[in-house]
């Protein structure tokens, strides 16, 4: 498997509204991050689908080396 890009060496803060879903970019290339824009189109990597139990602040992975899949999990620490 290929590696993604690095989009960011830390989290992104987003307020999330409970009941909604987003599609987090796995790939690293989207101009739209932490969010999909369809960049991974074409390779083995496909966006992850957070869906928010309340509404609140999240920190999305902007590494794309996190072990809890689209939230940070300070792997951006090692890097």
């Amino acid at each position: 498997m290929s590696e993604p890009t690095i989009a960011a060496k830390e989290p992104f803060a987003i307020d999330v509204e409970e009941g909604k879903k987003y599609f987090w970019c796995s790939c690293g290339k989207s101009s739209k991050q932490p969010f999909c824009d369809g960049s991974h189109s074409g390779t083995e990597f496909s966006p992850t689908l957070y869906e928010a139990t309340a509404s609140k602040t999240v920190f999305f992975c902007g590494c794309k080396q996190s072990n809890r899949g689209a939230l940070c999990d300070g792997s951006h620490s090692k890097l």
